[in-house]
């Protein structure tokens, strides 16, 4: 018994020292302290802002062997004093937000499983959502094939509630199929072209009590170009299928232009339309655009008036901005003023038709590289709105609605093991 210990031990040992591996942790500690004084809607009469710490504290393990890679991410997110000093238990405790492998069949083709991020283009239909302290990831599957210049992805996820052993209502906030393709060419240095096609799932209950699953479909093209000075993008999205058993009929189009002016100091412009439905419309079709799983907070400013956990299935929206960015050796500095208009008729009960400019937002934001582990950014916002921004999100626009924020991020590698 003895040898036979001795012969698995040095069989194991050997097999270990023909394969490459390599083991990379690293840990990001990230508090950010925010001022809310009408952030994501605008304050009522008699409403008075607040403060408060939030925090993110992960630990990524990095993980590759040859032909596989695996990950795993553990994070805790709270906000500072959800529990006392001498608590027993942490509120959210430690959950796992990456836990996938992956396996290289060939140079091309590659499969990974598990809990994943999906990112796809500039995140507005697929993103990790980075700015929430949680982030977002899916449990999926995803097949890979790549060449040098193109890159096609799909795959899909099935969700339920738990190992049930019976038909059981899919109760999480979330979808309960899903399957999607993504290709990428990149024609050339400056000009790529991505092409999404996203199929949800989502269940409900008729009036017979009978579980099913309606699916809506999200598509559209995705067109990058970028020279020296030139930084540019378009994209168009259309939304159709069905929700809960009514139709979906819903669209999605922006264009954005960057000019390089110097080496410090870039220009751009923008428009966004996400449509949207009258509120006089009577009608069961849904015709407003959802953008799903997309990182909304990089979109329509900063203070997320719109799509963030909000504003779905409304008048859509329109969104023609400026952006200013002027870096100086360890400094970035942003300027950015938002012009929002609704996308379709704002219409009183008395049958009143509304201007349908919501309000301007300037977003002004800084960077700082202290070292290369640590990262200070912080912030400032303000929402100037209109009476038509009042009768879709009520609140005062008179009031002074703003937003400011300070967010510390430290990154230190803590291991890395290569054999």
């Amino acid at each position: 018994m003895k040898r036979l210990k001795l012969v698995l031990f040095l069989s194991l040992g050997l097999s270990f020292g023909i394969q490459a591996q390599e083991l990379d942790v690293n840990l990001q500690i990230r508090p950010r302290f925010e001022y809310r004084n009408g952030y994501k809607q605008l304050l009522q009469e008699g409403q008075k802002g607040t403060s408060q710490i939030s925090q993110r504290s992960r630990l990524n393990f990095n993980y590759t062997q040859e032909d596989l890679i695996v990950k795993l991410t553990l994070q805790n997110t709270r906000t500072w004093g959800d529990v006392t000093p001498a608590a027993v238990a942490d509120k959210n405790g430690v959950a796992v937000f990456e836990a996938w492998a992956q396996y290289n069949f060939t140079e091309k083709w590659s499969a990974r499983m598990g809990r994943q991020v999906l990112s796809y283009d500039n995140q507005r239909i697929l993103g990790e959502q980075d700015w929430g302290q949680q982030a977002q990831s899916h449990d999926a599957l995803t097949i890979t094939f790549h060449t040098e210049k193109q890159k096609l992805d799909f795959g899909g996820a099935y969700n339920s509630t738990a190992e049930n052993v019976l038909q059981t209502p899919y109760t999480v906030a979330n979808y309960k199929a899903m399957q999607y393709a993504w290709y990428h060419n990149q024609f050339s240095s400056d000009f790529g072209f991505s092409f999404l096609a996203l199929n949800t799932g989502y269940e409900y209950a008729n009036l017979d009590a009978k579980l099913l699953v309606d699916y809506k479909q999200t598509f559209g093209p995705y067109l990058s170009y970028k020279t020296g000075k030139i930084d540019s993008n378009f994209w168009a999205y259309g939304q159709t299928g069905k929700s809960t058993n009514l139709q979906v009929s819903a669209w999605n189009a922006a264009a954005n232009f960057n000019y390089a002016i110097t080496d410090s100091f870039k220009a751009g412009l923008g428009y966004e339309f996400l449509s949207g439905k009258n509120t006089n419309d009577g009608s069961s079709v849904i015709k407003s655009f959802n953008p799903i799983f997309g990182t909304n907070h990089a979109f329509n400013g900063f203070m997320d008036y719109f799509y963030v956990g909000n504003h779905l299935n409304n008048v859509g929206l329109q969104d023609a901005f400026l952006k200013l960015n002027y870096n100086v050796n360890k400094w970035q500095f942003t300027l950015s003023p938002h012009m929002f208009l609704a996308a379709a008729d704002v219409v009183t009960p008395l049958n009143e038709k509304m201007d349908s400019y919501l309000g301007t937002e300037i977003d002004a934001s800084f960077g700082y590289n202290f070292k290369k582990e640590i990262t200070v950014t912080g912030g400032y916002s303000q929402m100037f709105g209109s009476k038509t921004m009042e009768f879709i999100k009520n609140g005062e626009a008179n009031h002074t609605n703003n937003w400011a924020w300070l967010m510390v991020s430290v990154n230190p590698r803590i291991f890395n093991w290569k054999k």
